[in-house]
């Protein structure tokens, strides 16, 4: 199954949480923070979204910085995707 966004829609993917802190204590699951990284998996094609026109910056394999309750979540075949609006993703990281 893919998903396929529709207009100013972006299909995110979170990167993993840290499995041990920087001096090497390993976390427990329900202790690690989830990053606010993804990875940018499927983008819509832009058009006409409340009147405006929208172009879509970002492209798939880029990683994006998205605000922490930004989205809707849904799970396919075990994975976990994050569905956004292009205006919620907050920076591309480079």
């Amino acid at each position: 199954m893919k998903l396929k966004p529709l207009a100013d829609r972006v299909v995110l993917k979170q990167n993993a949480a840290e499995e041990r802190t920087s001096s090497g204590i390993f976390l427990a699951s329900s202790a690690q923070e989830k990053p606010e990284i993804y990875e940018v998996i499927e983008v819509g094609p832009g058009g006409m979204v409340d009147g405006n026109e929208v172009k879509m910056i970002v492209k798939p394999g880029e990683s994006v910085l998205v605000g922490k309750y930004s989205g809707s979540k849904i799970k396919l075949e075990d994975v976990e995707y994050t569905i956004v609006r292009q205006s919620d993703i907050l920076a591309v990281i480079e």
